[in-house]
């Protein structure tokens, strides 16, 4: 390893990190405070501002982060956590943060193959795994607006059938920017909030 690597550093971050016991100040139980799983975008701007945001400290909140903060599939990783986080570490709501300018916001899958090929990924393969009945624009399942993605998460979410209507779930936007929320779905009330009005 070299000292200019990423790898290497967090390594050596990590060896001060443990010297200096500052994990003392996170320290807390897997199970959420505020009784609440958290499903939002892997964007590198929501790292800790959303938290701020929300008003959430360490240990309040079970958050899952994944490009576009959408459910692809009823029964992926995506919702087996959300699951997870309900029937096994007692959370009892469900929030789906979206976001204003998202990368998966209106996703190029032409841009996305070329990429592939940048690293790499050879034709062949590509179109391997589109010949096996994978199709990569429905794959990246991009979208135009970002209160219609949440939207459509929380309803997929709200009509799981491992999910007990008991179960709320909402849905906000943030603004990567400055941290505002906006209600898009009020899962304790069942209602959808009409874009751009909380």
């Amino acid at each position: 390893m070299r000292e200019n690597d990423n790898l290497f550093q967090i390594i050596r971050a990590n060896g001060r990190f443990c010297d200096a016991k500052g994990y003392e100040r996170y320290q807390t139980t897997k199970y959420p405070d505020k009784r609440m799983v958290i499903l939002a975008c892997m964007d590198t701007r929501l790292v800790e501002l959303m938290e701020r945001a929300m008003g959430i400290d360490q240990g309040q909140a079970i958050i899952v982060r994944v490009a576009g903060a959408q459910v692809q599939h009823p029964f992926g990783s995506v919702m087996q956590s959300i699951l997870v986080a309900i029937h096994m570490l007692k959370a009892e709501e469900v929030v789906v943060v979206g976001h204003h300018d998202c990368g998966m916001q209106c996703m190029n899958t032409h841009a996305f193959v070329e990429k592939l090929m940048e690293r790499g990924i050879s034709k062949q393969t590509i179109q391997m795994v589109e010949n096996s009945g994978i199709n990569l624009e429905n794959w990246l399942e991009k979208f135009d607006n970002v209160y219609e993605s949440v939207r459509s998460t929380v309803s997929v979410i709200s009509k799981h059938p491992f999910l007990a209507e008991t179960i709320p779930v909402h849905g906000l936007v943030i603004d990567p920017h400055t941290g505002k929320l906006e209600m898009v779905v009020n899962g304790s009330q069942r209602e959808m909030v009409l874009e751009g009005i909380v």
